[in-house]
């Protein structure tokens, strides 16, 4: 395997027994509970709990120091070049921290490279996209080719989402007060979308649980009506709601043929779900882009 490091942040969602087993440095992002920092001590279902219980919740982006620090400190451990998957830039100001970052240590270390590749991507869809370029380093890519294949092919993570409460997205500034009382009340489900630019937008709406997740895999099934289902990596992401999780993989099982093995099923982190909400489920998968042009 060719010896270099991959590096992203905590918004890709990958847990640590993933990144012990694949060689993945994870940059740690701080989230707060009620203005308490809990330093990972909160479980993920205690955290929603929280969340559930009318709890507030804030989260802040790596800044260039942090940055500076750790990309150095890795430097000094390892001596090899690096490449750094970031959150996406539509979303957060932390990739253009991690490149400004990269100009600072030039000076320091003139014969290290270190790569700042924006993913467009956020939670287990930022992970799948990890995921794939680590399949490129582990088939033998050097550094340069891997680097040069993230940036080709970011555009190939699609990811679509629900959440079950209006009132998390409305807290997170994107939807309306409004909109979030009545399609309460009316049991609206919005059904969103990560965009080329890595922005998250609405591109329509069903009403009840059941078919918002029945949606998923058929929005899944209409993108890859001209291509067919070519990788069968398969993430899917929740907030505290695992059955809904499981029943989301069940349809894709059934329509596609993937196989358990490659159906990857994790929590929705806190960073992520500080803004979706307890009971947000996200289906990502590898299609041709990202391009939608709603229902």
């Amino acid at each position: 395997m060719s010896s270099y490091l991959i590096v992203s942040d905590a918004t890709c969602d990958l847990p640590e027994s993933y990144a012990r087993e694949h060689n993945l440095h994870i940059i740690p992002m701080t989230y707060l509970v009620d203005g308490q920092d809990y330093h990972g001590d909160l479980t993920l279902h205690d955290f929603y709990d929280k969340m559930r219980a009318g709890s507030m919740t804030t989260t802040s982006q790596i800044t260039p120091a942090q940055f500076v620090d750790y990309f150095s400190d890795l430097f000094e451990r390892y001596e090899e070049d690096i490449i750094y998957l970031g959150f996406s830039s539509a979303l957060s100001g932390t990739v253009g921290n991690a490149a400004v970052a990269a100009k600072m240590l030039k000076e320091s270390y003139p014969d290290r490279t270190l790569h700042v590749i924006d993913s467009y991507a956020a939670s287990l869809g930022e992970g799948l996209f990890v995921h794939e370029v680590l399949r490129r380093r582990e088939e033998g890519l050097s550094c340069e080719d891997t680097a040069h294949w993230a940036e080709a092919h970011a555009q190939t993570i699609c990811h679509y989402f629900t959440v079950d409460d209006l009132n998390f997205l409305h807290r997170g500034g994107r939807v309306s007060k409004a909109t979030a009382v009545v399609g309460t009340m009316l049991g609206i489900k919005p059904l969103l979308h990560v965009n080329e630019a890595g922005q998250l937008i609405n591109i329509g709406k069903v009403r009840g649980r059941r078919s918002s997740l029945d949606w998923l895999v058929d929005r899944m099934e209409a993108k890859l009506s001209a291509t067919g289902l070519e990788e069968k990596t398969i993430f899917i992401g929740h907030g505290d709601c695992i059955e809904d999780a499981r029943y989301v993989a069940s349809l894709v099982k059934k329509r596609f043929g993937v196989k358990d093995k490659d159906i990857y099923i994790d929590y929705i982190g806190p960073v992520i779900g500080s803004h979706s909400g307890p009971g947000t489920v996200a289906l990502f998968f590898v299609g041709p882009d990202r391009t939608e042009t709603g229902r």
